[in-house]
């Protein structure tokens, strides 16, 4: 069963932010990342435990490497919550996620 997919107002806000950043080089290649980003919500929605734990960083809270991009999100009652989207060479600390 498909649990529903949920982006916080960070999540939202770092998706934009990407595109944006991306986009003032490629518009194509942007847009090509967030429908990764989409379709890798959609396995999560399916698979919610498809991410790796990440206890250090708060309660709940699981990763899933998309590209160079990570997806941070909390599974929950037939729901996928996305946290946060960021990129993968970032330190992230538990205030990232806060």
């Amino acid at each position: 069963m498909q649990s529903s997919r949920l982006l916080r107002p960070q999540a939202r806000e770092d998706a934009l932010e990407i595109w944006q950043y991306i986009a003032a080089d490629n518009e194509t290649a942007a847009s090509a990342l967030l429908h990764r980003f989409d379709r890798a919500v959609q396995t999560l929605a399916t698979n919610p435990f498809a991410g790796r734990e990440r206890a250090e960083l708060g309660p709940g809270i699981r990763s899933f490497p998309v590209g160079n991009y990570i997806l941070f999100y909390v599974p929950a009652a037939n729901a996928v919550e996305v946290v946060r989207i960021l990129h993968a060479a970032r330190d992230i600390t538990t205030e990232d996620l806060g």
